[in-house]
């Protein structure tokens, strides 16, 4: 046996490096993590374009007043994330799922799973991707 934990991997360090790179507020480093063709869906939003998704990101970071990692799994190029959001906002903390997919050293799809009812009113409704 080598060792290193059975979930360790290329994929579980990339996913690692991108969310130090976001909560640390590096945005450049943390896109470079990112495949151009990015598909992010969680229950408020659906992104098609990794830059589309970083914007939100951006905004959604003013209202974020600490990220506590709960616990990470990962298999080959699939990752899981559980942590909880503390909010400034009336949503407080919220516990959220994310599901981090890997191809050939980005990351191409996220998905993120959480209670959206405490965010209803938050932020305006935003208008559809063009195609």
């Amino acid at each position: 046996m080598s060792g290193a934990s059975p979930d360790a991997g290329p994929a579980r360090e990339l996913v690692t490096r991108y969310r130090a790179a976001m909560a640390s507020g590096d945005r450049p480093k943390a896109r470079a993590a990112l495949a151009d063709d990015l598909h992010f869906k969680g229950p408020i939003d659906e992104f098609h374009r990794a830059d589309d998704y970083v914007a939100a990101l951006s905004k959604l970071a003013t209202i974020v007043k600490a990220i506590e990692n709960t616990k990470t799994f990962a298999s080959g190029d699939e990752v899981a994330v559980i942590y909880d959001m503390v909010t400034s906002t009336p949503a407080g903390t919220v516990t959220i799922a994310e599901w981090y997919r890997v191809e050939a050293g980005r990351i191409v799809e996220i998905r993120a799973i959480f209670d959206s009812r405490p965010f209803a009113g938050l932020f305006p409704p935003r208008a559809p991707e063009s195609a």
